[in-house]
């Protein structure tokens, strides 16, 4: 992993640092979803999209600051992920509109419903981060979503799940890119369908992110 981060933040000593830091915050053992693999999948992801963004590097180093503080506190992960990010790319001598951008970025996952038309860089970040909607462990990605959220109550979690999805599912396209949408859109819609119907249909309650 330190490679990949060396290769779009640099091999300074700070870089270095900062990189093994990131590697640190995603191997934390409460996570069970928004872990290293998770990690590993967005950048997959990313390549996969990055034609469509303005500024690629801007587009991967959000991703490697996306998640990184998580303690299942939706909103509240993304701006400290994002705070992160301003405070520690500066020392990698990322230039200030850069971070500028990947802090903007960072926040603009809390809510992938919030990308405006035109948004390049949002539209990448936000279909690779959710491209595990469309993509063969969408069983897997539920279970361990349920486990990081193992401290609320079974009621009020369904309901907070139930609330997350038929959000996702109202917009008329969910992914923004062509490419992601070719590849995910179809299966990625007919995954959280299922899921929401062995949901409770009752509102309220808290709501796991993504």
């Amino acid at each position: 992993m330190l490679k990949a981060w060396a290769g779009v933040a640099g091999e300074s000593r700070a870089a270095l640092a900062v990189g093994a830091e990131l590697v640190a915050r995603w191997s934390e053992p409460h996570r069970r979803y928004h872990d290293l693999a998770h990690l590993r999948a967005v950048l997959s992801a990313v390549g996969l999209l990055e034609g469509s963004a303005a500024d690629p590097v801007a587009v991967r180093l959000a991703a490697w600051f996306h998640d990184a503080v998580y303690d299942g506190r939706p909103g509240w992960d993304e701006e400290r992920s994002a705070q992160l990010a301003q405070a520690r790319l500066p020392r990698c001598g990322v230039p200030p509109s850069r971070v500028a951008e990947v802090a903007r970025l960072v926040r603009l996952t809390a809510a992938h419903d919030t990308v405006t038309a035109g948004d390049r860089d949002g539209a990448v970040l936000c279909d690779a981060d959710l491209a595990v909607l469309g993509g063969d462990g969408y069983a897997a990605y539920a279970r361990a979503i349920r486990q990081e959220y193992a401290h609320v109550p079974d009621d009020l979690f369904r309901r907070g799940r139930a609330q997350v999805l038929r959000r996702l599912l109202a917009v008329p396209e969910l992914y923004r890119t062509p490419a992601a949408r070719e590849l995910w859109e179809e299966r990625a819609r007919a995954a959280m369908a299922r899921e929401l119907a062995e949901l409770s249909g009752a509102c309220g309650g808290a709501a796991p992110r993504r």
